[in-house]
């Protein structure tokens, strides 16, 4: 895992499928997106620390539910908060 490093997704279009509060403080820290439109989750983004931004991002590109790549940071496909 590189810090800040670019991960490949299956598309450009970015549709978020669940947007989570998993520590209840208000804030999302938990994306699961679609980025090819065909209704599959394959980007999975995650705020570990509670500031708000993307500390690791998994991407599935095959979409058989194990991730083809993780990456510390955003991978370059940042959320709207």
């Amino acid at each position: 895992m590189g810090e800040h490093e670019s991960v490949e997704t299956r598309g450009d279009e970015r549709r978020d499928l669940i947007v989570g509060d998993t520590n209840r403080d208000g804030k999302a820290d938990l994306w699961v997106s679609d980025t090819d439109g065909d209704g599959k989750a394959d980007l999975f983004q995650f705020d570990t620390n509670g500031d708000g931004q993307v500390d690791l991002t998994m991407v599935d590109l095959d979409q058989d539910g194990n991730p083809d790549k993780v990456v510390d940071g955003d991978g370059g496909h940042a959320p709207t908060v």
